[in-house]
């Protein structure tokens, strides 16, 4: 409204329609068809705030003084909105070449059509309201089908895996999130059956490695309690046996310790910076006597001082262990060769023996608790078969790796691989 005022104020200005009496029969043709096109009613004042022209043809040659028309007077265009009388008033100024204000152009509109247009948006908005309402709630009925009932589904086989039933598997379907989601429970509930079922073996083979002894602790003593006056020697000799199985039973006892506390960390690992050259060497000193027994060549090569922050005694402990098994399953002049080697960010310790191997299918096996890869030789070489369990999860404790690289027959590699810093583990 206040653009058009000041665009008619221009064109009055520029044809002097308000000086100029000779052209007032083409100023009121003017004003007539501009009111019709905008829609509102115009209003030419001159000086003295008289009506010069009206489009309503009604107000000709009265004074009106009201605000917007000394604004205009003033200077300054207005437009005000007059709720009381449902109108809107725009009022822009005309002045001459001196810049003396010569007249004022008044428009007068009504906005009550725009309540009646608001009236009806305010309606149709009620309708498009209550069709979007039943809108969302038919996608919503919809969507429960393909996502909450299956998500409602997942929940269940949750609960009742927790309940203890892990045979139960959510039934995928898609590939959607809940798709995602479901097999990734799946694939923890397998593990989760594989830990229960790996547990129940370990209880069983507990079991069994501790009957065996003490059967022949039983046989034992009952042999000699039942032999009234046997000789000294044979007193001897039987309790010699004894003491062996109850060795063997304590060595057990003090591996499946060690097992339990690594597992759940409850010694935390005393990090310090570690030489591995220096390591090897006192291992290798310690067991070149058991090589030697078998007439085994114990070679090490380890040419730079590697230094990572590792528990050196629970790591010494490890390490021992593979080479000590490698000496144990190789035969007689046979050769067990230790290698130390290191990239930027890693150490490698490999075990490299020239034994009886290790099959494919056994090396997925050779870390579990007992499991012993020739069962022909569990008592000959003494051990309790808890060996290379503790050696894996001490490196993984570590935040390194153990692979076996092997053939049946043809020896067996070892590779540990030690980060430099492993406090982020």
């Amino acid at each position: 409204m206040l653009y058009q005022a000041n665009k008619i104020a221009g064109y009055v200005q520029k044809n002097n329609f308000i000086t100029d009496s000779s052209v007032s029969g083409t100023f009121l043709n003017e004003i007539d068809e501009k009111s019709t096109e905008i829609s509102s009613r115009i209003l030419v004042f001159d000086r003295n705030f008289m009506v010069i022209a009206d489009s309503n043809k009604s107000e000709v040659g009265k004074t009106f003084v009201i605000p917007e028309l000394l604004d205009a007077m003033n200077g300054s265009a207005s437009a005000n909105l007059r709720k009381d009388e449902g109108t809107i008033y725009a009022s822009a100024y005309v002045d001459d070449e001196t810049g003396a204000k010569t007249g004022a152009v008044l428009i007068v509109s009504s906005f009550t059509e725009f309540y009646g247009l608001l009236d009806t948006i305010n309606h149709d908005w009620l309708i498009i309201t209550a069709l979007i309402s039943i809108l969302v709630a038919i996608l919503n009925y919809i969507s429960s089908g393909w996502f909450i009932k299956p998500l409602s589904s997942l929940v269940e086989t949750i609960y009742r895996i927790t309940d203890g039933n892990l045979s139960e598997r959510f039934k995928v379907k898609g590939n959607d999130e809940i798709a995602v989601l479901g097999t990734a429970v799946n694939k923890m509930t397998d593990k989760l059956e594989q830990e229960d079922s790996s547990r129940s073996e370990f209880v069983s083979n507990v079991s069994h490695e501790l009957k065996t002894p003490l059967s022949s602790i039983k046989v034992l003593s009952e042999s000699i309690l039942l032999q009234d006056g046997a000789p000294e020697e044979m007193y001897r000799e039987f309790l010699q046996d004894i003491n062996s199985e109850v060795d063997r039973m304590t060595n057990m006892i003090n591996d499946l310790l060690s097992l339990v506390k690594l597992d759940s960390r409850e010694v935390g690992l005393n990090l310090a910076e570690t030489n591995l050259r220096k390591m090897l060497i006192s291992i290798m000193k310690m067991l070149y006597p058991l090589a030697g027994e078998k007439d085994i060549e114990l070679v090490l090569e380890a040419d730079r001082e590697v230094i990572i922050l590792a528990d050196e005694t629970k790591l010494s402990l490890a390490v021992s262990n593979l080479i000590d098994n490698a000496i144990k399953y190789t035969p007689e002049g046979g050769v067990v060769k230790v290698t130390l080697e290191n990239d930027s960010q890693n150490a490698y310790i490999a075990v490299i023996d020239s034994g009886i191997g290790i099959s494919e299918e056994e090396q997925a096996k050779i870390f579990n608790r007992f499991y012993r890869v020739d069962k022909t030789r569990d008592r000959e070489t003494g051990g309790t078969g808890l060996g290379l369990a503790i050696t894996h999860q001490t490196v993984l404790n570590h935040g390194g790796s153990v692979k076996v690289i092997s053939k049946e027959g043809s020896g067996a590699t070892f590779i540990v691989r030690l980060p430099f810093d492993n406090r982020e583990v």
